[in-house]
């Protein structure tokens, strides 16, 4: 066993980190420098063009040349080497960590939770800001969906099927335009109602007009009073002109079909005089005795006083050589004493219009028929059985069939009242009616009113003497009866209406009208 030799040599060998003392060597060698202690690196290995591969992926072969040399050694030194030589190009395959650049798309809240001073609630002025970053990207976002509708709009104009579309609705919008301005400014008389209506029903839209009149009626309502008096004026009776060899006829007073009658109902009153005798009375009478708020009006006219007109209407029949105007203008009102309306409209009636030689559809056999004679005359009966074509006609107005034939008012008036007796406003069978009779006697009855069925106007031209009746226009814009007051001007009278809550205006045949009329005057 070898030992120190001193125990201070011993205690040099010894450290805290190594308590026992190093073993000698028994042959230490002698000490020799290295010849070459500062050798240079050997250079970095360079492969050469078009040998490199990238890296297949930790389970293929390792990188490089497949038969080229050997790369360099491994470094074993503690400390690394500063490498010599030029620095080389970096590696675009080099895997690079990228986590500790910052997310620039991470969401961070621009207004994060803060208690409020007060209460720990939010900051309410930042709750504001808040709001209203919100409606401002509301509005943003409506701006970009109104832009895109817009760019949408924008390429459906270029393709040419939609330029040629609305080119064709273009050009139908300027028909329209033109044919319904045509139709109001036309001056016919009727309401801006009417004249679309009229105007619907001749361009096949009738069916359209039926459903919007029957959204709009209103049946008629039950019990109450008239809202106007039914008593005659406190002027006193008339006094007639005696006439040698001239009797005139006085008509009856008539029953309320309402039960006890309102005072002055069923009492005639004279309405215009002809060289001092009675040609023209009426009287109001309430139809019903359910609606007894409604009442019809009723005016008996003698024929041996007046002479009757039949005038063509400007659309229907519409223009045509009739030697007859369409209106009553100045310088032929000098005694006028009335007018009435005419009946359907021509495609409707079931008949056809003869005025002055010139025919407007077919008169057809077993039509009902008012015929007027040069005399100034007319009758009323059956086309083909009660009165015919002669020499002394001059014109001819035909309308469905008979309500009053031979005294007796026919079961027909109550079957299929819209079929054979015209098309109502909604498809009530109560509306604004009109009817025209002859007596035995030759007086010319004539009745109109409100929340009249068929069957009531029968009645009506029955109870007041009617032995041939038939039924005119319908609805509350073509039926009107006027009676004409000179008031010192018998060149221009004035006119005034049966009913007082007649909806046609009285002054509608001083203007040209639409639908044709029978004109009365003085003898």
């Amino acid at each position: 066993m070898l030992r120190p030799a001193s125990r201070r040599a011993s205690q040099q060998n010894a450290s805290p980190d190594r308590p026992y003392p190093l073993p000698r060597r028994s042959d230490p060698a002698p000490y020799r420098p290295d010849p070459a202690p500062y050798r240079p690196d050997p250079a970095p290995y360079r492969p050469e063009p078009g040998s490199y591969r990238p890296d297949p992926g930790p389970y293929g072969p390792p990188a490089g040349p497949p038969n080229g040399p050997p790369g360099p050694e491994p470094d074993t030194q503690v400390f690394p080497r500063i490498p010599g030589g030029p620095v080389p190009p970096e590696d675009p395959y080099r895997y690079e960590d990228t986590s500790r650049y910052e997310d620039t798309y991470r969401y961070e809240d621009p207004y994060p939770y803060e208690p409020d001073e007060a209460d720990g609630g939010p900051d309410p002025r930042r709750a504001n800001d808040r709001g209203n970053d919100r409606a401002q990207n509301r509005a943003e976002r409506r701006a970009q969906r109104r832009a895109r509708g817009r760019n949408r709009i924008r390429r459906l104009l270029r393709l040419r099927t939609v330029r040629v579309i609305l080119a064709l609705i273009a050009v139908f919008c300027c028909w329209l335009a033109f044919s319904v301005g045509s139709t109001l400014a036309a001056p016919n008389g009727g309401s801006v109602s009417s004249k679309l209506a009229e105007w619907a029903r001749d361009h096949y839209l009738g069916p359209v007009v039926t459903f919007g009149e029957w959204l709009t009626y209103q049946p008629p309502k039950a019990g109450g009073k008239p809202s106007f008096s039914l008593a005659v004026p406190s002027s006193g009776p008339t006094r007639y002109k005696h006439v040698k060899g001239f009797q005139p006829i006085i008509p009856k007073r008539l029953a309320s079909p309402a039960g006890t009658p309102l005072p002055g109902e069923g009492q005639w009153r004279v309405l215009e005089t002809v060289k001092g005798e009675p040609a023209m009375f009426s009287t109001l009478l309430r139809p019903s005795s359910v609606y007894t708020s409604y009442v019809a009006g009723i005016i008996s006219i003698d024929q041996r006083l007046v002479s009757f007109q039949l005038r063509p209407g400007a659309e229907d029949p519409g223009p045509g050589n009739w030697k007859a105007l369409p209106w009553i203008k100045p310088g032929t009102r000098t005694g006028l004493i009335g007018t009435f309306n005419g009946g359907f409209k021509l495609d409707s009636a079931g008949g056809g219009f003869y005025l002055n030689g010139v025919t407007h559809g077919v008169l057809t056999k077993g039509a009902a028929s008012v015929v007027y004679y040069r005399n100034g005359t007319i009758k009323i009966g059956v086309w083909g059985r009660d009165v015919k074509m002669t020499s002394s006609v001059v014109g001819v107005r035909q309308n469905l069939k008979l309500i009053v034939d031979h005294g007796q008012v026919p079961a027909s008036v109550n079957q299929d009242v819209e079929t054979n007796w015209g098309a109502t406003l909604g498809g009530g069978y109560y509306v604004w009616r009109s009817g025209v009779g002859i007596t035995k006697d030759g007086r010319v009855i004539f009745v109109y009113g409100p929340a009249l069925n068929v069957q009531e106007l029968a009645d009506l031209l029955h109870e007041a003497g009617a032995v041939e009746a038939l039924q005119l226009d319908i609805n509350p814009e073509w039926t009107s009866f006027e009676y004409y007051k000179t008031n010192g001007h018998p060149s221009d009278p004035t006119p005034v209406a049966v009913l007082p809550n007649q909806q046609a205006s009285a002054y509608r045949y001083y203007s040209v009208f639409s639908r044709d009329f029978t004109a009365v005057y003085a003898r």
